[in-house]
């Protein structure tokens, strides 16, 4: 008797949620996306939400939240209903600000559910046209000549540029200089200028200005060489083929921690159709962030996991802090 009345108990739970899932969604869904709108992020967002929206049959409102770096987004985020009716645009830099600050109220492994890839964003080693360096090879030889004597330029402590100069720093196993400015639209400048012998801008910044002969495109920090450049080698590939060289900016959905299964499932298959649509994956090309999905939802959450383990290293051994 005790046993089927805890077996009633148990579908009277699971009645309403099954229904719910199955109903998803019954009205406007809230993607946040932790950018000013007009950006890239924004611009690509709400192109995927547009068909996002006609493969749910909703709309997907997009909602620009802009503060701490993303940290506001994330946390409020974080901390709504598990319904599927609030999402948001996370990214590899959420990782980065807990790793450099882990008080923050939400821990991107652990406060979402992940629901799907939709970006990557590589950045390119570059140094001045007119440089004795070649090849990457030529860059460490020097750097290893010369320790403590060469610099290289980022976008600020945690950057993309910054992680990928640590990564490569870290994998190659040299003594070099971080010189963080106050923007990434710095990093050329300064190579051109001399104060930096490399930096690593995004792909977006730096193949304009490879194809335009102002720099020298030594490697790209993807998993793969890129279409745009290639005769450019992987950073991977040219330092023995170590997993920790591949840095990429990256972009995808979570949902609220305890959102169900089904209703995941769902803005997953949404979102990969979105980015199946020529529209979408060409507006995402232009504003230099890739089309990149997942095959599932766990699939996501493995690579998220395994991104947090290599971002872990790699600030660890920098000895990378906001302080």
């Amino acid at each position: 008797m005790i046993r089927t009345c805890i077996a009633l108990a148990a579908l009277l739970a699971i009645g309403p949620l099954a229904a719910s899932a199955a109903d998803y969604p019954e009205r406007p869904i809230k993607l946040v996306v932790p950018y000013a709108a007009g950006g890239s992020p924004d611009v690509l967002t709400r192109v995927m939400a547009e068909k996002m929206s006609d493969a749910l049959g909703q709309k997907v409102v997009v909602d620009n939240r802009v503060g701490g770096g993303g940290m506001l987004a994330a946390t409020s985020v974080a901390g709504d209903a598990p319904d599927g009716y609030t999402i948001l645009l996370g990214a590899s830099t959420h990782m980065v600000q807990k790793l450099l600050q882990p008080s923050l109220p939400f821990d991107p492994l652990k406060s979402f559910a992940p629901i799907g890839q939709v970006s990557t964003g590589p950045t390119v080693l570059v140094v001045d046209a007119t440089s004795a360096y070649r090849t990457v090879a030529d860059l460490v030889a020097d750097a290893k000549k010369n320790p403590g004597k060469l610099n290289y330029g980022s976008g600020g402590i945690g950057s993309a540029a910054h992680l990928a100069g640590a990564a490569f720093t870290t994998v190659a196993g040299l003594d070099v200089v971080h010189v963080p400015y106050r923007g990434s639209v710095e990093i050329v400048p300064s190579i051109l200028g001399g104060s930096t012998q490399y930096g690593f801008p995004i792909a977006s910044t730096a193949i304009p200005l490879v194809s335009g002969g102002k720099v020298r495109a030594l490697a790209v920090t993807s998993a793969a060489r890129m279409p745009q450049l290639p005769g450019v080698p992987t950073l991977r590939e040219s330092l023995g083929n170590n997993d920790d060289a591949v840095i990429d900016s990256w972009g995808g959905l979570w949902a609220p921690f305890g959102t169900p299964a089904p209703i995941v499932q769902k803005l997953f298959e949404a979102t990969n159709k979105s980015l199946a649509n020529p529209e979408v994956a060409n507006t995402m090309e232009k504003v230099g962030a890739p089309v990149a999905t997942s095959t599932s939802p766990a699939a996501f959450g493995k690579f998220m996991a395994d991104e947090m383990a290599k971002l872990s290293r790699i600030v660890a051994a920098s000895k990378i802090s906001i302080q």
